[in-house]
């Protein structure tokens, strides 16, 4: 995972950039006046507020100040140059005015958060040297001079973490604030409860976290191939937060201008606290905590006792005491009924609220959470299934599964926060699967991210006065570490925040790509494991299999970077030749391309192997057909020179469904062969498995098959996303066709290119 070089200054670039283009802040300003000259800080520096609780939350930057030059802006004297801060109440809650000049700096504020959000600007005008934990010598610390107005476009500018599917430290969470608080992003959602923990300390039923906390040890399975744990076996893998670790982690995001929101899920998701509490299900089932995947989630809350309301009201009460966020989320997504539909109590609640089934006893369910919440001063907050079955009148809508739930609720007045699968899941992949770690199997790029608007032309204006914000989702079923979790997170969280802060209309990629790009420089500083993906290669490829060529274009996310590549197998360097227009290769060739910064290369290279082979055009026939939703380029695409990527979606898969699998390739003209490989792809947590055992036979009528082969491996656990070739070698023979028979019969097979030399 290399990151870029570090870039030294943010200061004027030079004279003929734009303003914009001059200083390195994300998000970017609503209004940027550029001056002339700069403001230079010095040892006699001094900040001056007007409150103790403005001091307060200045701390974060005073700190470092410290840390990183030695000097103290809260020292005694009244000092030479100086930041002066002061309210403004004729400002926005979250607006505030940073004036730049060279005797001094004034900030204006129309709040205490809008003081955290001036200052974390004044910060990003600094050079990256004030994210050093030491005090660096021989530095100008100078700022330039300017005028910013500046204030959020959206209220709700959030990231959720999830810390059940892996639990993080509080340090994390921690640090995590810190640079949502760099971003001035807003709201921190803190996903506390699902199936695989429960992570927040409740007094009043303490077995939530003394069982519910804890799980089976199977980090070394793939997350969806991980076996049902019995209740009996020891539970090693958890943890969770103390109440005194929430106030803390509570308290200290509010210093940094970050709201937190607790969801505490209902009625599914709840796994770990059926397994401390069965009486909370229908059926009172005894199980484990598991330790993987879990669909369809049937183990759900009952809504048919009252003891489940009494209990998760005191769960509530307590969580209300610890959190002062106005909103509460309750979940509220992907509750199987099933057992709904057989539970006596569930039925008879139904009967008795006179329902007109599951779907209803759900609405049921949230209504009554929602007045709960209502009745002590909060707002349900909920995913856009709570929608189904009818909506509680307070409630506010988190839409996850698209744009349309947020369309509908705004629709019916309430209030929407859009988080849609396609552009704020940071679970996904953020570039080729090849070269990152494992992760979802979909793709939310950096551009795509930044493509997000969370507001719809087809919304009324008053539809969008609904539209809180919006927010990035971090589930953690895929990501283990607090090193991984960064990896995922940045820098498309910077895309995130620029996208709910700056106006729509100055939004810009190749800008933004721009300052992404110099912002990497201080986030090495701050030690911050971000991706590099979007610098990564992309290799697109198109076959002419008449010719045969292949055309290979090379680009990156990143617009107008250097690549560099190698077409002899050679590593990729600097010095190699640089790629301007497209590579056309007609015989087998190692490829490998990479960007080059500076001299610097910024990503493992790309690399594949374009292998010109016997096959190549063949006319190949399969039994039984490929499944409709993978179906590649159609039936030559096992015959087109193109590898597959450890992204099945790519469209250079085959995929069979629970069968083994029967193809015959005409090669249209006897050939002299002597060895057959297939390509495979195995992503256990997909469902997606290698086959066992694979035959070849060969023919010189398509009618009569003579074997040359076979291979056969045993099935093994595999973590993660992998590629391998099987096949067999034989002595040379002359043969027209060629018949490659697979076993596999589980879940799903991918098969990409049958190499034939």
């Amino acid at each position: 995972m290399l990151r870029s070089f570090f870039v030294s200054s943010v200061l004027l670039l030079a004279a003929s950039l734009s303003a914009q283009q001059a200083v390195t802040l994300i998000p970017y300003p609503t209004t940027l006046t550029p001056g002339q000259g700069t403001f230079t800080f010095d040892a006699t520096t001094r900040l001056r507020t007007a409150s103790v609780a403005q001091r307060q939350v200045a701390d974060f930057f005073t700190e470092q100040y410290a840390r990183a030059t030695g000097w103290d802006l809260n020292g005694p004297g009244r000092g030479g140059k100086t930041i002066t801060v002061k309210q403004d109440t004729s400002l926005g809650d979250e607006a505030y005015r940073l004036q730049v000049a060279e005797e001094g700096i004034t900030l204006d504020a129309g709040s205490l958060h809008a003081l955290v959000y001036g200052l974390q600007t004044l910060r990003q005008l600094l050079p990256p040297e004030f994210e050093d934990s030491t005090a660096t010598s021989d530095v100008d610390w100078s700022v330039p001079q300017l005028t910013i107005d500046d204030e959020p476009r959206f209220a709700w500018r959030g990231l959720m973490l999830d810390v059940s599917r892996h639990f993080f430290p509080v340090e994390y969470i921690k640090e995590t604030i810190d640079r949502m608080a760099f971003l001035k992003l807003n709201t921190l959602h803190w996903h506390l409860v699902d199936d695989q923990g429960w992570r927040i300390e409740i007094k009043q039923y303490p077995r939530l976290t003394e069982v519910g906390a804890w799980r089976v040890d199977q980090e070394d399975v793939a997350w969806n191939a991980r076996a049902t744990n019995d209740p009996e076996e020891e539970a090693t893998y958890g943890g969770y937060y103390t109440q005194a670790d929430i106030a803390d982690v509570v308290d200290y995001a509010w210093r940094r201008g970050i709201t937190v929101v607790p969801e505490i899920e209902m009625p599914a998701h709840v796994m770990s606290a059926i397994a401390a509490y069965p009486w909370l299900s229908c059926f009172e089932d005894t199980i484990a905590v598991p330790s993987g995947g879990v669909w369809p989630i049937t183990q759900i809350y009952c809504a048919g006792k009252e003891s489940t309301f009494t209990f998760l009201e005191d769960v509530l009460t307590e969580v209300m005491a610890l959190f002062p966020s106005r909103y509460i989320h309750v979940g509220g997504d992907e509750a199987t009924k099933t057992n709904w539909e057989l539970c006596p109590h569930c039925q008879r609640r139904i009967e008795a609220e006179g329902l007109a089934g599951t779907a209803e006893l759900q609405s049921y369910f949230i209504r009554r959470m929602e007045r709960f919440l209502s009745d002590h001063g909060r707002t349900l907050l909920g995913w856009d299934e709570i929608l189904e079955g009818g909506l509680a009148p307070g409630a506010t809508v988190m839409s996850w599964r698209g744009m349309q739930g947020g369309w509908e609720a705004s629709k019916a007045g309430h209030d929407v926060v859009m988080t849609p699968t396609s552009h704020a899941y940071f679970d996904y992949y953020q570039g080729n699967p090849d070269y990152e770690p494992t992760a979802f199997g979909a793709f939310t790029y950096l551009e795509t991210v930044y493509g997000f608007e969370p507001t719809l032309d087809s919304m009324s204006q008053a539809q969008r006065d609904h539209v809180l914000g919006g927010q990035a989702n971090l589930w953690s079923e895929y990501v283990p570490t607090p090193e991984h979790s960064e990896y995922m997170l940045y820098p498309r969280l910077w895309a995130t925040a620029e996208v709910l802060w700056s106006p729509q209309a100055a939004r810009d990629w190749d800008d933004f790509s721009a300052r992404t790009r110099r912002m990497m420089g201080r986030f090495d500083r701050m030690g911050v494991n971000y991706a590099g993906s979007a610098y990564q290669v992309r290799l697109d490829a198109t076959s002419d299999l008449a010719a045969p060529s292949v055309t290979l274009e090379l680009n990156s996310e990143f617009p107008d970077t250097r690549i560099h590549y190698t077409l002899d197998g050679s590593p990729v360097t600097a010095d190699s030749p640089r790629y301007t227009d497209p590579l056309v290769l007609r015989e087998t060739t190692p490829v490998q391309a990479a960007v080059f910064e500076a001299g610097e290369r910024m990503t493992p290279p790309s690399e594949a192997t374009f292998t010109f082979h016997a096959a190549a055009n063949a006319q190949p026939a399969y039994t039984p057909g490929y499944h409709e939703a993978y179906s590649g380029q159609g039936d030559g695409t096992l015959v087109n020179l193109l590898r597959g990527s450890k992204n099945f979606h790519d469209g250079q898969w085959l995929g069979w469904l629970n069968t083994d699998v029967d193809m015959v390739l005409d090669l249209r003209a006897s050939r002299k062969i002597e060895s057959v490989e297939v390509g495979f792809l195995e992503s256990q947590g997909a469902g997606i498995y290698y086959p066992t055992d694979l035959t070849v036979a060969v023919s010189n009528d398509g009618k009569t098959f003579r074997e040359v082969g076979t291979f056969h491996r045993a099935p093994a656990d595999n973590p993660d996303a992998t590629i391998a070739d099987f096949g067999v070698t034989f002595p040379a023979q002359d043969a027209r066709y060629l018949r490659v028979r697979v076993k596999h019969g589980r879940s799903w097979l991918f098969v990409d290119e049958v190499t034939v030399r």
